[in-house]
């Protein structure tokens, strides 16, 4: 029925798989739990590597990125359905599986289990990420215009087949925007459930915000992959706002005021003093100015 695949980098999947496999056999389902190393530490090698008794574990000796292996699975995989989880998950229902056993019906091609987080916040240094994550991701309200979560999800082999990761894509951000795209233009159905994951591991402030520019910048690389496609643009808020100013010229207005502010306010998200429309506008003003940059780039 599944295989569930686990792609990991310098993390120690000891109890995410010891849970999943305790969970198929107690409900007595035929599921292979799939491991593979993107070419991690030696010590976490070592540790998962232990796993083998209850998964398949694969190791790759040179890094491949988050597309590419997550397309990789798709040659060891042997049932109909592929459920991913991310590494650091946490499972938090004793009846995860099972959940997702009784959520495939006729219907069911991409079925999307969703995350939490820890309820308690966090020291201020790991803040941003939690703030941004427990107000901007919930789960439980209209699904209708939810983005795809790559960390959580469960997809029929047949489909992904057909429709994989962008392997043009090797760096962190939006490879699951795309991809999420990319199902709903092909007229694939995607089910949302209440079976969500823990999130096991918050960045610190300064990491996250590092990996959000990372994340921006590949946003703009799959713009132009895509060729500025309008459908495209209208799934991602960040870009439907970014052309609404461009179109009444006042991108150069906040491109500006962020140059002045950028300092200063990056300065108060990596300390933890955090309001959540600074972080908006930050990630705006950082889109703008990459894309004018980009550009001065390609005309000189």
């Amino acid at each position: 029925m599944f295989s569930i695949c686990i792609p990991i980098f310098n993390y120690d999947v000891t109890k995410l798989v010891n849970n999943l496999y305790s969970q198929c056999v107690d409900f007595n389902l035929d599921c292979e739990i799939m491991l593979i190393d993107d070419s991690s530490k030696n010590e976490f090698r070592e540790i998962n590597s232990k796993l083998s008794s209850v998964s398949k574990y694969i190791q790759l000796n040179n890094n491949i990125g988050r597309s590419k292996i997550r397309n990789l699975f798709l040659k060891y995989a042997k049932y109909d359905y592929l459920l991913f989880l991310d590494c650091d998950s946490i499972i938090i229902n004793d009846k995860f599986i099972k959940n997702y056993y009784q959520a495939i019906d006729s219907n069911a091609e991409v079925i999307i289990g969703g995350r939490v987080y820890q309820q308690q916040p966090p020291d201020k240094n790991y803040l941003l990420r939690w703030k941004y994550c427990t107000i901007r991701e919930p789960i439980k309200d209209s699904v209708s215009n939810k983005a795809f979560m790559s960390n959580n999800f469960l997809i029929k082999k047949e489909i992904f087949e057909k429709i994989k990761f962008d392997e043009r894509i090797s760096e962190y951000g939006h490879e699951d925007t795309l991809f999420g795209f990319e199902l709903k233009n092909a007229g694939i159905k995607i089910k949302y459930i209440d079976n969500p994951v823990l999130n096991g591991e918050l960045e610190n402030n300064k990491i996250f915000l590092k990996k959000t520019e990372q994340s921006i910048e590949n946003l703009i690389y799959i713009l132009e992959l895509l060729n500025y496609d309008k459908g495209f643009i209208s799934e991602v808020s960040l870009l439907k706002t970014y052309f609404k100013l461009k179109k009444y010229k006042l991108d150069f207005w906040v491109n500006l005021f962020f140059l002045v502010k950028r300092k200063p306010l990056k300065w108060l998200l990596e300390k933890g003093i955090i309001f959540l429309g600074w972080f908006d506008f930050y990630k705006l003003g950082y889109l703008i100015s990459t894309i004018k940059n980009s550009n001065k780039i390609k005309s000189s």
